[in-house]
């Protein structure tokens, strides 16, 4: 462990609930990387993935963005593949795509999007797409014919999330350039989006942890109760 991080360690009490505004103005405060670190929550729900009706899973688009710019691919062709080349998609195509990331292993996008009628192609890619999280699903809003739509909502900060098999959120909702009162905004808006589709069998307390940290840094536990300001 490195002589900064175990600096940044010491200012953190590791047995204390911190409000949310106030983890965020320490996390802000610590001394980082020399890039601008992204902020990310980790939401440790009282799920359990392996049930159909308490997957937790969907999009978000945050108020404040998230300070990266996303490199969108998208399936798509004729008038579609128009709309979403207009839109800002940094690579569009069809079964020239679908070859160059089979053949190629071209993977220099973060989200893929296709039309309904692109799916027998993309879906010969499972395999690849697959373990990397990047297969184009309704539920997401990325097997769409409103591909322009798509495409400008990614690249304006809507974010995907979904619990893994632990039950937990990671996700990525700032930047450490960010000043304190987006960063608080975006938190609480990713909180009340996870309690918006709360599993209905879910019984009890609901959020189990919540911890948030840096890029580089240390984490921080957060009061889960806390559901505003």
């Amino acid at each position: 462990m490195g002589r900064k991080l175990l600096e940044q360690k010491q200012r953190i009490d590791t047995e204390r609930l911190y409000a949310p505004r106030e983890a965020l103005e320490l996390l802000k405060s610590l001394e980082g990387a020399k890039f601008d670190e992204s902020f990310e929550a980790h939401v440790n729900l009282n799920v359990d993935p392996r049930r159909a009706d308490q997957m937790v899973r969907g999009t978000l688009m945050l108020p404040n963005g998230t300070g990266k710019t996303r490199r969108v691919a998208v399936f798509a062709v004729g008038d579609k593949a128009r709309e979403a080349e207009e839109a800002g998609a940094d690579v569009v195509g069809a079964d020239d795509l679908a070859a160059r990331i089979r053949d190629e292993n071209f993977m220099e996008f973060d989200v893929a999007v296709a039309t309904p009628d692109q799916m027998s192609v993309v879906g010969r890619l499972g395999q690849v797409l697959g373990p990397r999280g990047l297969m184009p699903n309704p539920k997401s809003g990325t097997v769409t014919m409103d591909v322009g739509r798509a495409v400008e909502d990614i690249k304006k900060g809507k974010i995907e999330y979904r619990v893994d098999r632990y039950g937990i959120i990671h996700s990525i909702f700032g930047k450490k350039s960010f000043d304190l009162d987006s960063l608080v905004t975006n938190y609480f808006a990713l909180r009340e989006e996870l309690q918006r589709v709360r599993p209905a069998p879910v019984k009890g307390r609901y959020f189990k942890s919540i911890t948030l940290t840096t890029t580089m840094g240390p984490s921080v536990k957060v009061d889960p109760s806390v559901e505003k300001e």
